[in-house]
């Protein structure tokens, strides 16, 4: 298995690249998705909603937290899943940043 050399690229490529990662599952962008709709939600409706297993929609959460996209409060019994407000327009804002560099050629192609 090849090596990464992620000290090659700067903190927030690194940082673009982990949540690209995390957006790379269609399951997590409809947690996402979901999340977004209903500002808040259990972790049971996910299950309705994706109609995946509980274990599976679990391990996408966890995937999504790490990158701190989502938070949870525990409930009793419940976990109850939101976006962070602070993360996301963090994560927005280097996303925007990439994408807002680029300038429509006035040819309109760039070759």
């Amino acid at each position: 298995m090849g090596v990464t050399k992620t000290d090659l690229f700067s903190d927030v490529q690194n940082e673009i690249a982990v949540a690209a990662k995390a957006f790379a599952h269609p399951a997590r962008v409809a947690i996402i998705q979901y999340l977004l709709k209903s500002n808040a939600c259990i972790n049971g409706d996910l299950v309705q909603e994706l109609g995946l297993a509980q274990a599976t929609i679990s391990q996408h959460l966890r995937e999504l937290k790490e990158i701190g996209i989502i938070q949870g409060t525990i409930e009793g019994s419940r976990v109850s899943y939101c976006i962070n407000p602070i993360r996301w327009e963090e994560i927005k804002s280097q996303f925007n940043g990439i994408f807002n560099q680029f300038k429509v050629p006035e040819s309109g192609n760039c070759c």
